[in-house]
């Protein structure tokens, strides 16, 4: 599913951004000079406003059952917020949960420079929202059980915020041991890691003229 949500993304603002959708890809462009900083303010906005609104829209159509489920499971508590944002598995502490996003993160944006690097498989622009949605619906088969694989800020932490005005407070911060900032932090790491490493292994040995493909032409 989640998968078949971001090549849907990526098709429909790909004629705009490129199709950024998520502020760690965003940066790790930046900081390899794929897309321009000046932009990057604009995109991560964009890219945390409508994480927020998405999930106030989820809230609004999925309310009664939300309700429903809640009163017959003890109320409104963060077993419910789980809809939102990411929690951890009771066994796994912080340390495990960074190192997850890290290498789920780096996973993804090694797999997104090679998919989106011309002088490498050669793919097609329009084929990039397929050949994403396959390696995110495999880093969410291989990384789900551990914290639910959020390897994106802005799809984290929007809906945390949006669930904490809704009525499920500040337990949706402290819980998992204030494990709110990990999916927020260790998804920027693992994107560099994951840039970097494709670079190093692949990348810096092509010729040194970059040809990068996007989803459909990028536009300011």
């Amino acid at each position: 599913g989640w998968g078949l949500a971001v090549m849907t993304g990526m098709v429909a603002c790909a004629g705009v951004s490129g199709a950024h959708l998520n502020p760690a890809v965003t940066v790790t462009f930046a900081l390899h000079r794929r897309t321009t900083w000046r932009r990057v303010p604009v995109y991560v906005g964009a890219q945390f406003l409508g994480a927020f609104i998405g999930a106030a829209a989820v809230y609004g159509v999925y309310a009664d059952a939300i309700g429903d489920w809640e009163n017959n499971n003890g109320g409104r508590t963060v077993a419910s917020a789980g809809i939102f944002a990411s929690y951890p598995h009771p066994s796994i502490g912080l340390v495990t949960g960074f190192f997850d996003q890290v290498i789920g993160t780096a996973l993804l944006t090694g797999g997104v420079f090679a998919i989106s690097d011309r002088r490498n498989a050669g793919l097609r622009d329009d084929s990039a929202p397929v050949h994403v949605a396959a390696l995110l619906t495999i880093i969410a088969c291989a990384f789900g059980f551990n914290c639910g694989f959020p390897v994106n800020p802005a799809r984290d932490f929007s809906p945390r915020l949006f669930s904490a005005i809704a009525g499920w407070g500040g337990d949706v911060f402290t819980a998992g041991n204030n494990w709110w900032w990990v999916p927020v932090i260790a998804p920027m790491i693992g994107g560099f890691v994951g840039s970097l490493t494709y670079e190093a292994m692949i990348g810096w040995h092509y010729e040194k003229k970059i040809e990068v493909v996007s989803a459909a032409p990028t536009r300011v």
